[in-house]
Order: C-alpha cells, then sequence, then structure tokens
C-alpha cells in the first residue's frame, strides 16, 4: 500500500518543526534557519506484518515557515528586510519504523524567491522545483553529506535530504546559485502522538 492511499482506519499525529534546521544551496555556506512555527496533521495507517507504518501530511494544512528576516540566519547575521523564500510544499510521505524510529518520507515543494513586501513584491523569480528524500539515516550527494537522527521515545528526530535543484525560468536567479547544483535540507522534527 502506498502512503497516498492509507487504510480507512488512518490515525492521526501532530507534525512539528524545530527552531535548529538548515538550508544550503549549492556552494553557499548553511543558512541556520528557525522552522518552529511549522507543522501539520500526520495520518498514518496500523503497522503492516513488517512493523512499518504509511505516513502522510496533508500539504494544504502542512506550514512550512519562509526563509526571511525572521527565521534565517547566514553566518549569524539575519537576512536583508524584504528577501523571502516562500516553500510550498506539494507532496510528504513515506513511511515509519516505530520500533528503530528510521522515518524516510518523499518530500516535494516550489521554492520561490521574492524581493520586497509579501503583500506585493518588487520580485518574484520562478519557482524552484526541490524533490528529496528525506530520512534520518544518511543522505548524500557530489557536493553535501549529512546524517539524520532516528525518533526517541519523545518521537523527536532529525532528517536530512540531498536533492539535485535544476535550472528554472528565471536566468538571473540560475547563475546567481549556479544551477544546476545540489541542496541540502536539515530539519528537526517530532511526531506527536497521542
Amino acid at each position: 500500500m502506498s502512503a497516498s492511499a492509507l487504510a480507512p482506519d488512518t490515525s492521526t499525529w501532530q507534525l512539528r518543526t524545530g527552531a535548529r534546521c538548515q538550508l544550503v544551496i549549492g556552494r553557499f555556506p548553511p543558512f541556520d534557519y528557525d522552522a518552529s512555527r511549522g507543522g501539520g496533521l500526520v495520518l498514518h495507517s496500523p503497522a503492516d506484518a513488517h512493523g512499518v507504518q504509511q505516513l502522510r501530511v496533508p500539504c494544504e494544512g502542512l506550514t512550512i515557515p519562509p526563509l526571511d528576516r525572521q527565521t534565517a540566519r547566514l553566518f549569524g547575521v539575519p537576512l536583508p528586510p524584504g528577501i523571502s523564500v516562500q516553500i510550498q510544499p506539494d507532496r510528504l510521505e513515506g513511511v515509519l519504523n516505530p520500533s528503530s524510529g528510521e522515518v524516510n518520507l518523499t518530500f516535494r515543494s516550489r521554492f520561490r524567491f521574492t524581493l520586497g513586501p509579501a503583500s506585493r513584491p518588487l520580485y518574484q523569480a520562478s519557482d524552484l522545483i526541490v524533490e528529496t528524500a528525506l530520512t534520518s539515516g544518511t543522505s548524500h550527494g557530489r557536493r553535501h553529506r549529512s546524517q539524520g537522527q532516528p525518533l526517541n521515545d519523545e518521537g523527536r528526530g532529525r532528517l536530512v535530504g540531498v536533492a539535485t535543484i535544476s535550472p528554472c525560468q528565471d536566468g538571473w536567479l540560475n547563475a546567481f546559485l549556479g544551477l544546476p547544483d545540489e541542496a541540502l535540507a536539515v530539519m528537526d522534527v517530532q511526531f506527536l502522538r497521542p
């Protein structure tokens, strides 16, 4: 059974993202990212014969804070005012092994760079499409590598994922970021179970 076809007796948890996250794009240094205002509902199936549970986070109810002056720092310095990267999730689903705490999720989203007021930006770049496997294990590519952490008894863990970022329709953004290149996400998470 796929995570997108959960059984009728599916139950729910809550997902929360933490304050000690990171994002790395290409050759740039890591952005420290406070995603503590993020999260959403988690639908999960009963454990199968191997003890594995299917998970799905409906994206219409999933909140991922933007990278902006309030949430992102580079070398300890907040981003300049007016710069924002909105993260619009399209898919977040996968599996959990409750006995080991291992998590593997497919994550697909659109990253949207804007400059100026959020309500009426002066500039908005074409969306960058990001698709990666977020894991509590090891994720690595040509440029980036990171180690996750399985969920502990409190449902806390760290998910990591390396993604290849393809060029978008905006030549300036492609040149600035050096696309195509890799990105790395490091997300502290907590699955709150009743």
